[in-house]
């Protein structure tokens, strides 16, 4: 079972990847040609607005379930960094749980809204394009963040990991001084 959730994984990550990649190349692209338009020519694509907008969207929402897999999230674990493993192990799991519950909450109401403006047949203002398609990166993200949870509660529970990596500000923040600090003095060093 370990090496197919490894397998899972993988492909889930080479998948979110390209797609976050292909997203963000596709949104500067499309911005600069509209600037250049725009300022070049006093001209531009009608679309052009709401499609940056819809890309950005789906992008932040790959990017928060690519960011629970790379640990990029911000989080206040001084609490349960103090609790014993086991304790700890248990906070976390309980945690993963109470985000997949939210998450389950979020996708049943994103199928209910997506399906209302399929029914109505609604499109985009300025493409002809149906708007479920557009906003279904509701459901797809909320789904791709519920994987990624359930990979995390299965390495919670196989003891590969004890809860959510997060990002540590204040380590960062320091080690950036000091690089600062030693580049500094080696400046200082060479110009003496």
């Amino acid at each position: 079972m370990g090496s197919h959730m490894s397998r899972f994984s993988q492909v889930i990550n080479n998948l979110e990847e390209a797609i976050i990649s292909l997203l963000l190349a596709s949104m500067t692209l499309l911005v600069f040609v509209e600037v250049v338009l725009r300022f070049g020519f006093s001209t531009g694509f009608m679309w052009g607005e709401e499609l940056t907008l819809h890309i950005s969207a789906w992008m932040v929402l790959f990017g928060v379930s690519y960011g629970i897999k790379v640990g990029s999230h911000i989080g206040v674990d001084a609490l349960v960094r103090i609790l014993p493993p086991k304790i700890r192990k248990a906070v976390s799991a309980f945690a993963v749980i109470a985000c997949l519950a939210y998450t389950g909450l979020f996708m049943k109401g994103a199928w209910v809204y997506l399906a209302k403006i399929r029914m109505i047949g609604i499109e985009m203002e300025d493409l002809p394009f149906p708007k479920w398609i557009a906003h279904s990166i509701l459901f797809i993200g909320m789904a791709l963040i519920a994987i990624r949870l359930l990979i995390l509660l299965w390495a919670i529970f196989t003891g590969k990991a004890d809860g959510f990596t997060l990002t540590d500000e204040a380590k960062d923040s320091m080690h950036l001084a000091q690089e600062t600090q030693a580049s500094a003095n080696a400046e200082g060093g060479e110009s003496a």
